[in-house]
């Protein structure tokens, strides 16, 4: 195998997966915001009042950092495209809330339904298919966005929690005007719902996507299209069936069954967690792998490695170029360092022998891109290089070599 070093690389190329389609999702995400913020005013004027809906909104804030921070800490490593992202939580803010609402409204009253009956039996099957849409035309859409299993539990994760928050509102404001089955209203009413459904149950909705996620993460990673279809369908139908379970014990199982149920969900919950973390700690792994293999190849400079695989070392690269050479240095070792992670990962793929569609031309291309970038690196000086752990010490890859060049 012929290394390709710096005075052999081939001239730039396109990254062949670029996605296009930029400015509809734009103007879609956009779009998407205004039915957001329409269905908040919709609510306000049904409800005939504005502090109803202000109090709705500001509980409905409450539990969106904490959750939101989660999400953005297992992206750390491979952040996801900011547009996609901003899509997928209107999506469920606007998009799928809005969708949910006209259609349960209609086969409720179309057939005489109790709430109860509603919220069990037809509101997991709406909401459910309404978020996913979202996941299954990025899948089908922009098979670059969802790489693999963590990709699509983020996803979910993102859709869902657009999804809680504009149902949160509704409950919230319902709950502060008050109704002969609430017994309580205003302030109390509305810090009711809050503790059920911003404090135990954060993360139901999330939950219940993830399921979908999960099973177009798996679907991603098969080569095989009669193995995605139930693995899709099982993952719609699983989603579904958390959610209606939720929804049924809180209508029909009474407090034992609520406090059983909830426990399972948590159980579940948990497992989806620890099932993130592992996937992540698994990138680390690639990066620190795939990168120290592409330093032997010649294509960075082995004195890079630090600052291009630790957050900390990464923020004080950023640090360094920009006292050194203001914001513009900083942008380039920013972008620096995004490739390198992009051309880990891609690489790790082809030599492990499941790269996508032409993922040889697709690593050429972000190397190409960054032996451009740089010379507008201000990088910090050397240091001494730190140790691999021992799961490095392995054989860095099986997969046969690759003909680069």
């Amino acid at each position: 195998m012929r290394d390709v070093t710096p005075d052999t690389a081939p001239p730039p190329v396109k990254d062949p997966r670029r996605q296009r389609g930029r400015l509809p999702l734009m103007i879609g995400t956009g779009l998407l915001g205004v039915a957001a913020v329409g269905l908040v005013v919709y609510f306000g004027f049904r409800a005939d009042s504005a502090q109803a809906v202000g109090v709705g909104l500001a509980l409905g804030l409450v539990p969106l950092p904490l959750l939101g921070l989660f999400y953005w800490w297992i992206d750390r490593y491979e952040p996801e495209p900011r547009r996609y992202v901003a899509a997928a939580f209107l999506w469920g803010a606007g998009g799928a809330a809005g969708i949910a609402l006209v259609v349960n409204t209609f086969l409720s009253e179309s057939l005489g339904l109790t709430d109860g009956q509603t919220a069990t039996f037809v509101a997991p099957l709406v909401e459910e298919t309404a978020k996913g849409l979202f996941l299954l035309a990025t899948f089908l859409r922009a098979r670059k966005v969802i790489g693999g299993v963590l990709d699509g539990l983020f996803y979910a994760g993102v859709v869902g929690l657009g999804f809680a928050f504009i149902e949160n509102i509704i409950y919230y404001s319902a709950s502060y005007l008050g109704g002969p089955e609430l017994g309580i209203s205003g302030t109390q009413g509305a810090t009711a719902t809050f503790v059920i459904r911003g404090v135990v149950s954060p993360f139901a909705h999330p939950l219940f996507t993830a399921s979908l996620g999960l099973a177009l993460g798996l679907a991603v990673l098969t080569r095989s299209w009669w193995a995605r279809v139930p693995l899709v369908v099982g993952g719609w139908a699983g989603s579904m069936l958390l959610h209606g379970l939720w929804n049924g014990s809180l209508s029909y199982a009474g407090i034992a069954g609520f406090a059983l149920l909830y426990l399972v969900l948590v159980l579940v919950f948990i497992g989806f967690v620890a099932l993130a973390i592992i996937l992540r700690q698994r990138q680390f792994v690639v990066l620190r792998r795939s990168l120290s293999y592409v330093a032997d190849r010649g294509w960075i400079h082995p004195a890079e490695l630090p600052w291009l695989t630790w957050f900390g070392y990464r923020a004080q690269a950023r640090r360094h170029a920009k006292a050194q050479g203001g914001s513009e240095a900083a942008a380039a070792v920013r972008r620096y360092q995004r490739l390198a992670t992009q051309l880990a990962f891609v690489h790790d793929a082809v030599m492990l022998g499941r790269p996508g569609r032409r993922g040889v031309e697709r690593t050429l291309a972000i190397r190409a891109e960054m032996d451009a970038l740089r010379p507008q690196l201000r990088l910090p000086p050397a240091i001494a290089p730190l140790p691999r752990p021992p799961v490095l010490e392995a054989p860095q890859y099986a997969a046969p070599p690759v003909p680069w060049s």
